[in-house]
């Protein structure tokens, strides 16, 4: 099956960033959220992603202009009923899923496939929840999306061939680099790189100053971001529900540290919120 439209749920950072690939790829791309105000924002975070590209003259105005004319926006699911693709980006709650992907597939075509970019939930569950198990597969992209290669791929315990297959194809020809994962929680890249963040949050609560811990891992691992900047990049919400997934898997080796914890907590996500391990006031 080709792929020519696409449509992406969720106009956040995951969500504006598959967009973005997707339109710099030559798809036409529909990025779709709840309000006017979530899907303008996702738009703006792509032209100033783009735009950093143009001082790079890695793309021209042109170049810019054309990828943008190539993203369309929408409020609804309505826009998933032409595609050929649609790609769930939405917050990491299983619940929220389920519903999304039942509604989808009311609404699309009998060939779409269904992806989730989920990092750490079961894909067979949300295959479960549809009338198509066979299309349903996870597609992985890791963040920030335009900068990192590596996209895993999930298949659930009913995804066909050629829906693996055409995901493959699809993800390479964005100039990515694919790679098979088990679906299990946390499949690969989360599982392992959300254990190690649990161990820099206890390494902190064993009196550790986490700028020491993030340059040792740096310089000594040669690490580009250390692990609790990282959990402020991605969230410390978005790792405690990571964490919290792999915990009802595999048990107390994956066990949320309470400092994790207590700062969701206390409102200290990160970035997001100005304030995490670091302050960004």
């Amino acid at each position: 099956m080709e792929i020519r439209k696409v449509f992406v749920m969720g106009a956040g950072a995951m969500g504006s960033g598959i967009a973005q690939v997707t339109a710099q790829a030559g798809y036409k791309v529909t990025m779709e959220d709840i309000s006017q105000e979530f899907v303008q924002r996702g738009l703006a975070v792509i032209e100033k992603s783009l735009g950093r590209l143009v001082k790079k003259d890695s793309i021209s105005e042109q170049d810019k202009a054309d990828i943008m004319y190539r993203i369309n926006t929408a409020t609804d699911l309505n826009g998933a009923k032409d595609a050929d693709l649609v790609i769930e980006a939405i917050s990491e709650d299983l619940e929220l899923k389920l519903n999304a992907l039942k509604q989808l597939d009311s609404i699309c075509k009998e060939h779409t496939i269904l992806a989730s970019n989920t990092s750490t939930l079961p894909i067979s569950a949300m295959a479960a929840a549809t009338k198509r198990q066979s299309k349903v597969i996870g597609i992985h992209f890791m963040n920030p999306v335009p900068v990192m290669k590596g996209v895993e791929l999930i298949r659930g315990r009913h995804t066909s061939d050629e829906t693996f297959q055409t995901s493959k194809a699809f993800v390479e020809s964005l100039g990515k680099e694919p790679g098979e994962a088990i679906d299990y929680a946390g499949f690969v890249a989360s599982r392992i790189i959300d254990a190690m963040m649990n161990e820099a949050f206890y390494c902190v609560m064993d009196g550790n100053k986490p700028e020491d811990v993030d340059k040792l891992m740096k310089i000594c691992c040669n690490f580009p971001m250390g692990p609790l900047e990282l959990c402020d990049f991605a969230g410390a919400d978005i790792v405690l529900r990571g964490l919290e997934t792999m915990h009802k898997e595999f048990g107390d080796r994956l066990r949320p540290a309470p400092l994790l914890k207590a700062m969701v907590r206390s409102g200290d996500l990160g970035r997001k919120t100005g304030r995490g391990f670091y302050d960004y006031t």
